[in-house]
């Protein structure tokens, strides 16, 4: 049995000033249910490789840049896609690991005082810092060997960049959010369940990248495809 058109609409706040309809409620289920699925794309290149400078036997002797990563069709990976003004969704807990002197996963997203759970695979000392855009630290823990893991609360929303003292060239960032986010993989796609319909407001983040926000109508029972291009 499906839900009422009059409750769907009932969660739904309208914002008169700009003509956007702003859902606050969390996922609906069943068939008035929408979706929005996208793919981010750039003509931009992948930067060059990272020359490493301490323990190589770990590391390799180069790593490749990360900041752009796109396959040849270019299709980007790592693009945060985040649903203006409609709360819940992101996990409660996130993990990120030390794999071979880089961040795995790179990005990330995480619910406003949830958990970032940290460990390492490589058999040397690692840090993890995580600083906000205006350089407050969040925390700083030292990760001594591999196959131990932290945690940390982080309850502050906002953009939290991941580094390492030790291997400096190393980066992270982990999105601290109460709205509905989601990443793009390494084909560029993303995809974003139980909306209710309306119209809504998608705000694009990449570490290096650009893109306006995008206005998206999702109808009831039906997926709204949207093409995000990335530019500096």
């Amino acid at each position: 049995m499906g839900i009422p058109r009059t409750s769907i609409f009932a969660a739904i706040a309208v914002a008169t000033t700009s003509g956007v309809f702003w859902a606050h409620q969390k996922d609906i289920r069943g068939p008035a249910a929408g979706a929005i699925s996208g793919v981010a794309t750039t003509k931009e290149t992948a930067p060059r490789p990272i020359r490493v400078t301490i323990d190589p036997a770990v590391c390799g002797q180069s790593l490749p840049g990360e900041s752009i990563l796109v396959d040849e069709a270019g299709h980007l990976a790592n693009v945060i896609v985040t649903v203006a003004g409609v709360r819940g969704g992101a996990p409660a807990e996130t993990f990120v690991s030390n794999e071979k002197c880089a961040f795995v996963p790179r990005v990330s997203t995480v619910r406003t005082g949830g958990s970032l759970k940290m460990s390492s695979k490589d058999p040397m000392l690692h840090t993890m810092h995580a600083a906000a855009a205006d350089g407050r630290a969040f925390f700083n823990v030292s990760i001594p060997m591999p196959n131990i893991t932290l945690s940390r609360t982080l309850d502050k929303a906002g953009l939290a960049t991941l580094s390492c003292s030790t291997h400096t060239w190393m980066r992270g960032y982990l999105l601290v959010t109460d709205e509905r986010a989601a990443v793009t993989g390494r084909d560029g796609k993303f995809q974003i369940d139980g909306l209710a319909p309306g119209t809504y407001e998608l705000r694009i983040w990449h570490e290096v990248l650009k893109a306006p926000p995008v206005k998206v109508v999702v109808k009831e029972g039906e997926t709204a495809a949207v093409e995000l291009t990335m530019a500096r």
